[in-house]
């Protein structure tokens, strides 16, 4: 069978009510029409077809060039053998380009077609810092282009010269800086989490260090020899910059790890072991909910095992983004996020689900928090205590402007100072 030559579309299965998309004489069902994991199934296997096809530079279209940088950037932006945050970042970056201009020729996208894309995204409601952020990777997909021979040259160069939205100068809202979070918020959430979620909460506290660190430390990563502990990661967030990162552990995250290191040691796990375990947390729960059992296991139960490849099992590991959920279920937890909220029925009408997830979506807004405000509580008492440079340092930052965004300034000696000055 020849092969296609137009990009496949996404459409529906009347029979199913799925989601297809045929590629080469073949079908895919991706699932319930217009939900997420259907679009991005779509957008994976089209990046696939995309990567075989020839290519006819004088026909090449902004969809077929984005189509093309989405398969190159899931093979480039890889830490650990997985993709890295930064693919979902291009994709919606590059998502509003191709509704807007997707059909136009790439050799004659200019400046202006760029503020016409950059324009759709004010009106969906974009916040600046964010708009420029995706103006900066479609830059960054006419530039792969061009050095792979896609597009002239001049294109580029010619995207290169529209500025970023200014603040204050354009009708952009602004997105709300990322402050710390109080201790009394993170000890309300301590009895809706399990004990290796609170730990790695712990552990941020008193390091400072990225989510990404925490979840992915292993044992094999740790030099217990001295009094201070040092723990290397593998994966960090500036190792391709060939940038090194040492995170020491004092007194008190050595009692936060103590116990994890000693389940550890008595599984008899391997130095590449996770200290943070979902598949560990979930025997946790197990055995507390058979400790407040009731009525006694029946000899069925008791010799039950569970079924090979049976339901989705935990991983050996956390991610930050099952992290950050596990924080987010427990600040709806700890903090009474209504039930309708919680739990929008998939049998409402569209536009009432719709309703209810913006309503959802500004709860979490103003309740919730997540692990990065950790590192931001870390930076600012480390600031007040042993000033900027000392907060760089352990917070492992090239220069103080990036430890600035962290270290919120401590008005509190600004008020003080007032005091005795006028």
């Amino acid at each position: 069978m020849s092969r296609q030559h137009t990009k496949p579309a996404y459409f529906r299965h009347h029979a199913s009510g799925q989601a297809r998309v045929r590629i080469d004489g073949k079908d895919h069902y991706l699932g319930p029409i217009d939900s997420p994991h259907s679009w991005t199934r779509y957008e994976v296997l089209v990046e696939d077809w995309a990567r075989r096809q020839t290519v006819d530079r004088s026909t090449l279209t902004i969809d077929e060039l984005a189509l093309r940088y989405l398969a190159h950037a899931r093979t480039y932006y890889v830490k650990g053998g997985r993709e890295t945050a930064e693919v979902a970042c291009i994709r919606a970056a590059l998502r509003p380009l191709v509704r807007k201009s997707g059909t136009m020729l790439a050799a004659g996208f200019g400046p202006l077609k760029l503020k016409a894309v950059r324009e759709s995204m004010i009106q969906d409601g974009g916040r600046r810092p964010t708009i420029n952020k995706y103006v900066q990777r479609i830059k960054g997909a006419f530039r792969w282009a061009a050095e792979n021979e896609l597009v002239p040259v001049g294109v580029y160069q010619a995207l290169a010269t529209v500025r970023g939205l200014a603040k204050g100068r354009c009708k952009a809202p602004e997105t709300k800086p990322v402050t710390a979070v109080s201790l009394e918020s993170v000890d309300a959430i301590r009895p809706h989490v399990s004990q290796h979620v609170w730990g790695m909460v712990q552990l941020q506290l008193v390091t400072g260090a990225r989510p990404g660190e925490i979840v992915s430390m292993r044992l094999g990563d740790l030099n217990t020899a001295g009094p201070i502990w040092e723990y290397a990661p593998r994966e960090h967030k500036t190792e391709h910059q060939e940038k090194g990162r040492l995170i020491m552990i004092g007194p008190k995250g050595q009692a936060i790890l103590h116990e994890f290191l000693s389940q550890a040691l008595a599984a008899v796990l391997g130095l590449d072991a996770f200290i943070f375990s979902p598949a560990d947390a979930e025997a946790e729960r197990n055995r507390r909910r058979r400790k407040q059992r009731k009525s006694p296991m029946t000899p069925s139960q008791a010799a039950r095992r569970p079924k090979r490849g049976a339901g989705r099992r935990p991983k050996d590991r956390y991610t930050v983004a099952s992290y950050r959920r596990a924080i987010e279920r427990a600040c709806e937890l700890a903090f009474g996020m209504p039930d309708e909220l919680r739990r929008i029925s998939a049998k409402l009408p569209q536009s009432d689900r719709r309703r209810l997830q913006r309503k959802a979506a500004e709860w979490h807004r103003e309740n919730c928090w997540h692990p990065h405000q950790l590192r931001h509580t870390r930076a600012t008492e480390l600031r007040r205590r042993f000033g900027i440079e000392a907060a760089r340092v352990v917070l492992g930052h090239s220069t103080l402007n990036a430890t600035e965004i962290y270290a919120e300034a401590d008005v509190r000696q600004a008020r003080q100072i007032a005091e005795e000055v006028g």
